[in-house]
């Protein structure tokens, strides 16, 4: 039995954060985990430059509600939902996530949750399980599951290297070089002749 593990921001959808960078005019906030493997650190910066700025919770929804999946990811999921059980493990947050599922035709997907002030503001965030891609899918394998993963960032690694099948998408060229026993695809056409090929 198998179950595919997909990243969101980057794969599914445009990365979150990159969008609200270019809305808000703080170019600092396109940091991803494409640049930064440390997701803990990189969230505590976001939080700071937004106190910073007074931008909270409704200034990034407002610019979330503008954000459409990339083109062909509705269709990918769809197909590979009618052959797959999928899941979208991903350290973006319910807060955000929830417009962007509702445009995926409401897949599943794990990822975490943030802290909010009555006002507003982005006060803390609380991670639903640490290093939660590896052992989201460490804890599927356990109960009986073969897991096929792919994702774009530092942080889909593990993910990627603990499944039967694991590959790399639309990712950068660093983790590229830096990891080349891992197949890497740029289109959904590719991707999904890997999973299909990963199954037989």
């Amino acid at each position: 039995m198998y179950i595919t593990c997909l990243d969101l921001e980057g794969v599914l959808v445009p990365e979150i954060w990159i969008a609200f960078a270019q809305a808000s005019g703080i170019p600092e906030l396109r940091r991803t985990t494409r640049d930064e493997p440390d997701y803990d650190k990189l969230m505590k910066w976001r939080l700071g430059i937004l106190k910073e700025h007074n931008l909270g919770l409704k200034e990034i929804q407002e610019t979330i509600a503008k954000i459409d999946p990339l083109p062909g990811a509705k269709e990918f999921l769809d197909e590979l939902r009618s052959f797959s059980q999928v899941i979208i493990i991903s350290d973006t947050f319910t807060q955000f996530a929830k417009p962007l599922m509702e445009k995926l035709g409401w897949p599943t997907i794990f990822c975490n949750t943030l802290e909010v002030a009555p006002d507003g503001t982005i006060t803390g965030f609380k991670m639903r399980i640490e290093n939660s891609k590896l052992t989201t899918v460490k804890a599927l394998q356990s109960i009986g599951y073969e897991t096929i993963a792919s994702g774009d960032s530092y942080n889909d690694l593990g993910m990627i290297q603990a499944s039967k099948a694991g590959f790399l998408f639309r990712s950068t060229d660093k983790i590229k070089a830096d990891h080349p026993e891992l197949p890497a695809y740029e289109t959904f056409d590719e991707l999904m002749a890997a999973i299909k090929s990963a199954m037989v």
